[in-house]
């Protein structure tokens, strides 16, 4: 199966990045045609340093090496190198209704957030994801519960494609992952961990084994002491119990029982020993490619080559269609 997905070169990926996505694209490149891309174009239609963009964009490609990104079994590149993507995201807004991209829970998210920035791409943005996975005839695409209207949106523009000039796309499904889709923050568990947000609020991937066991050790939690899970009730330990579950392939349930009788801080400072270990391969990962830019440089072209390949052909095959050839 061919699998896209993208991501944006915006500061430092964390834990919840990893879990919700990373994890997945990497147990995902053994078996399938996986491409993965730094979105960069995504990336502007927010406020940047365009000073700081280039460097971004190598960091966050180490970043998904040092995760587990194969570039021996995946594609790696930068979107804004294959002019494709643009192209058909322009052709895909002359059937896109402007209604359906109103009712865009992540565009009126952004507005409010944004307010001094409210730009056309922010609205646009998810024609330019669908451009970005059917330009590959992408079959599905690993995503966040709050990118699962952008995927519908991709499903009804390939059909309406389809219908208006002849059978070109797949309509891709979704993956969206059953059990840490949604890591929530340190600081505040009814809010999903955020990268803009304050540095005790996130464990970033390649953060010190200090921080990771100060941030963990500060971790809000709930009333009580019971290491229970109960999203409910429970917020703070429930979101710190997701995180040892899934780095530890442990059931929530096997570690309710295993720290019966302990308290928080007790689960707290085993939950540390398990991120330090956990993360301590990816920074040495990091480390080295660091020190290989010219390595990491022929990754991504070799990706954008590789790429390019399959858009062209794509792109031959929809301006024909469309009377453009």
């Amino acid at each position: 199966m061919r699998i896209f997905s993208g991501i944006q070169p915006t500061n430092q990926l964390h834990i919840g990045n990893y879990l919700g996505a990373i994890k997945q694209w990497v147990q995902l490149q053994k078996d399938n045609e996986c491409i993965y891309c730094i979105v960069d174009l995504h990336a502007l239609t927010i406020p940047y340093d365009p000073k700081t963009l280039q460097q971004k964009i190598k960091e966050t490609s180490i970043a998904i090496m040092a995760a587990g990104i194969d570039p021996e079994k995946s594609i790696i590149f930068v979107q804004s190198q294959v002019k494709e993507h643009a192209e058909l995201g322009w052709l895909f807004n002359t059937i896109t209704p402007i209604g359906e991209l109103e009712r865009m829970t992540q565009y009126k998210d952004k507005s409010k957030k944004f307010k001094e920035n409210i730009n056309a791409g922010l609205l646009d943005y998810p024609v330019l994801q669908t451009a970005d996975v059917l330009l590959y005839k992408g079959e599905a695409v690993p995503v966040g519960k709050d990118q699962e209207q952008h995927i519908e949106l991709m499903r009804t523009l390939a059909r309406k494609f389809n219908q208006k000039f002849g059978q070109t796309f797949k309509e891709p499904a979704s993956m969206i992952l059953k059990e840490g889709a949604k890591i929530m923050s340190l600081v505040d568990p009814k809010k999903k961990m955020s990268k803009s947000d304050e540095a005790k609020s996130c464990i970033f991937l390649f953060d010190s084994p200090e921080d990771i066991t100060k941030k963990i050790m500060s971790a809000t939690t709930d009333s009580g002491k019971e290491v229970k899970y109960n999203l409910t009730k429970k917020p703070g330990i429930s979101n710190l119990l997701m995180i040892y579950s899934l780095l530890s392939g442990k059931t929530t349930q096997d570690l309710e029982k295993e720290f019966v009788g302990k308290n928080y801080g007790e689960f707290k400072k085993s939950l540390a020993q398990v991120v330090v270990q956990y993360l301590e391969p990816f920074r040495r990962k990091q480390k080295e490619l660091m020190t290989r830019e010219v390595y990491v440089q022929e990754i991504l072209k070799q990706g954008q080559h590789k790429a390019q390949v399959i858009a062209q052909e794509t792109m031959r095959e929809v301006r024909e269609k469309m009377g453009l050839i």
